[in-house]
């Protein structure tokens, strides 16, 4: 599984025109899953979400993480993180998971995120979504948590 972090001071999803998910000083997380990916990744992800050290300490140092301020967790289906973008000119989509094995583990992760932590909104799986944020810093990471071989 794979989770695009971005750290924001307010971000919210749209579907429709209705926002569905709205939070405020926190992690925006835009999340795709593998072929391959399992409950177990699920896990792995979010522990390191929820214990990734991104949020400046009072020296100003990225040493607090979501948990340490309390921060809102906004997560997004997005299959498109999983594209093979290594050659040609069109993204590839063969390493990503079909459809209804990518809904069952987003609502894993998701259950799993409103289980241990108090402040989780969510995107729409497989719905056309608008996202708006305001990057903090910027800062953006790449986690990503893989079967094992």
């Amino acid at each position: 599984m794979i989770a695009l972090l971005q750290r924001v001071s307010e971000a919210r999803v749209s579907v429709a025109g209705e926002v569905v998910g709205t939070i405020g000083r926190g992690l925006l997380v835009l999340v795709g899953v593998e072929r391959g990916d399992g409950e177990a990744q699920a896990e792995r992800l979010l522990e390191r979400v929820l214990a990734y050290r991104v949020f400046p300490d009072h020296e100003g140092k990225m040493n607090l993480s979501l948990r340490d301020i309390g921060g809102g967790l906004l997560l997004v289906p997005q299959f498109t993180l999983a594209a093979d973008t290594q050659k040609g000119s069109r993204p590839s989509f063969t390493s990503a998971a079909e459809p209804q094995q990518g809904l069952h583990l987003f609502d894993y992760l998701l259950q799993r995120a409103w289980e241990s932590h108090p402040d989780v909104q969510s995107g729409r799986f497989g719905a056309d979504m608008q996202v708006s944020l305001t990057n903090d810093g910027p800062v953006t990471f790449w986690l990503q948590a893989t079967p094992a071989m």
